[in-house]
């Protein structure tokens, strides 16, 4: 990879509220806040789906993001672990994810806006099951800004 830096670790969790409210009392950490909406994505065979996404990262570093359930698609809870993928910011998405298709990493999904792909962000599996995900690093102030901040009460 280009550059490696850890930016965050996703857990699929079947209750994105209790689950915050869990590691809030468990770990000390405070979370920012609920960010949800469509997701428009691309498969690895090339099909363009969209899901309902509802996720919420911890305010400071190294940063947790819990990522509610969705059956039938990659975000889904297991018997052995929810640890679903390791984060790392990416000055150059494109070379990022070749260079993992080139590891034996496939890449498994990617984000898309229109038909513009892959675009912000790539999900490759590795050999052991664990999903490795590039950000595109352009996305870092916007997503520490707005979305790694301390929840809003009135919310």
């Amino acid at each position: 990879m280009s550059r490696s830096e850890l930016f965050h670790v996703g857990i699929v969790v079947p209750d994105l509220e209790l689950a915050r409210d869990h590691y809030t009392a468990v770990l000390g950490v405070v979370f920012g806040p609920i960010v949800e909406g469509p997701m428009e994505v691309r498969d690895a065979e090339g099909n363009d789906l969209v899901f309902p996404h509802r996720v919420s990262y911890t305010t400071t570093p190294p940063y947790l993001e819990l990522i509610e359930e969705m059956p039938g698609t990659i975000w889904v809870c297991n018997e052995y672990s929810n640890l679903h993928h390791l984060g790392y910011w990416s000055d150059d998405l494109a070379g990022d994810a070749h260079a993992m298709t080139a590891a034996r990493c496939p890449m498994e999904l990617h984000a898309r806006t229109g038909l513009q792909c892959p675009e912000l962000w790539i999900q490759h599996r590795d050999r052991f099951g664990v999903r490795i995900e590039m950000i595109d690093l352009a996305l870092q102030p916007a997503m520490e800004q707005h979305v790694c901040r301390p929840a809003d009460p009135a919310q």
